[in-house]
């Protein structure tokens, strides 16, 4: 079903949007995870809790409330690239009071992280208010590369390498294939890149665990054409336009 649809009162056009995809325009999250909000009970549309698929809203008209706060279009659209630091959560609010990528930027707009990087991980992470950029970088049929670096304890044997360059099961699905590089062997360690072109939950970690290699750091260095660069940990920057246009 499509996202939009339109209705013909008196003369007038009325657009009705799916409230996910309103959601993400407004910059509360991705579509994605505007569903979970969605679905958990969180949005009421017009005093009423929605929490299930499908309901359509007139941004003109439905007031829409998320946890009892009002929800309203963003006039800016913000675009950005951070350097998460190992310890900090890759979300807008914590339950435990643990810090967030949000916490970092100190920003006056709401914005939410693309994607996530879990607790352990550092590296790059992109935060925005608008929820179709998201959905660019984040949809499996879009192929984004992302780059990481890898610490493992000890070594690693070829056959492993090639193991991981076909793709191997995690959570009982097979990876698709990657590209597998040695950067450093060390005495008691070896540095590796590694490119994916997926985002499931702790993916590269799992895909080191099925070839019997310990992780003991990792980081994300790019994601398409966006670099690290030198962003130091907690740094962030704007998105360049040439960069936002590569996601499109």
């Amino acid at each position: 079903m499509k996202d939009k649809s339109f209705k013909f009162m008196k003369g007038m056009v009325i657009i009705m949007i799916r409230l996910q995809k309103y959601l993400s325009d407004c910059g509360v999250a991705s579509r994605r995870k505007a569903e979970e909000l969605i679905l958990s009970g969180h949005v009421q549309v017009n005093g009423k809790t929605v929490t299930e698929m499908g309901v359509k809203v007139d941004a003109s008209r439905d007031k829409v409330l998320l946890d009892g706060n009002n929800v309203a279009a963003v006039d800016e659209k913000i675009y950005l690239a951070l350097n998460k630091p190992r310890g900090v959560i890759s979300a807008v609010s914590d339950q435990f009071g643990r810090k967030c990528v949000t916490d970092l930027i100190g920003s006056e707009y709401r914005i939410f992280p693309v994607g996530r990087l879990d607790y352990n991980t550092s590296g790059l992470i992109l935060l925005t208010n608008d929820g179709e950029f998201a959905n660019r970088v984040m949809h499996p049929r879009n192929n984004i590369e992302k780059i990481y670096i890898v610490k493992i304890s000890g070594g690693i044997k070829p056959e492993s390498l090639d193991k991981l360059r076909r793709g191997v099961k995690i959570d009982g699905v097979k990876t698709s294939p990657a590209s597998v590089e040695i950067m450093e062997e060390r005495e008691k360690s070896t540095l590796i890149a590694i490119t994916i072109f997926e985002g499931r939950n702790r993916q590269v970690r799992k895909m080191f665990e099925a070839v019997g290699a310990r992780t003991l750091r990792l980081e994300r260095i790019s994601i398409g054409s966006v670099t690290l660069g030198n962003l130091k940990p907690g740094e962030f920057r704007l998105l360049t336009k040439e960069e936002r246009a590569y996601f499109k």
